[in-house]
C-alpha cells in the first residue's frame, strides 16, 4: 500500500502564493511520476502539474508560468509552488503518484483564493 499525505492548502488573497506538499510512504515501491490535479465545483478534474522520475515536468495550460512542481527524491515528496493565484485557481487539489504498485491518489487539500 502507498499512502499520500498532502498539506499546504488554505485561504489566500488573489495575487498571493501557497506551497502544497505531498509525501508518499508505505510499501516498497518505485516512483514513476508524481503530480497534482485539481477539481473545482461543477468542473472536471484537470492536470495541474506532473514530474516524472527523470525530472521532466509538464503543466496545465492555465498554470504555466505561475506554478512550479518539484520533488525531493530522498523524502518521496512532491511540492507545488503556486504564485500569482487567482480566484479561478480555487479548487480541491489532489496529489497523485504513479508507481510500480499502480496509481494512487491523496485525499485532497482545499485551495481557496479570494478576490
Amino acid at each position: 500500500q502507498v499512502q499520500l499525505v498532502e498539506s499546504g492548502g488554505g485561504l489566500v488573497q488573489a495575487g498571493g502564493s501557497l506551497r502544497l506538499s505531498c509525501a508518499a510512504s508505505g510499501s516498497t515501491f518505485v516512483i514513476n511520476a508524481m503530480g497534482w490535479y485539481r477539481q473545482a465545483p461543477g468542473k472536471q478534474r484537470e492536470l495541474v502539474a506532473r514530474i516524472i522520475s527523470g525530472g521532466s515536468t509538464m503543466y496545465g495550460d492555465s498554470v504555466k508560468g505561475r506554478f512550479t512542481i518539484s520533488r525531493d527524491n530522498a523524502k518521496n515528496t512532491v511540492y507545488l509552488q503556486m504564485n500569482s493565484l487567482s480566484p479561478e485557481d480555487t479548487a480541491q487539489y489532489y496529489c497523485t503518484l504513479s508507481s510500480s504498485l499502480g496509481i494512487h491518489w491523496g485525499q485532497g487539500t482545499q485551495v481557496t483564493v479570494s478576490s
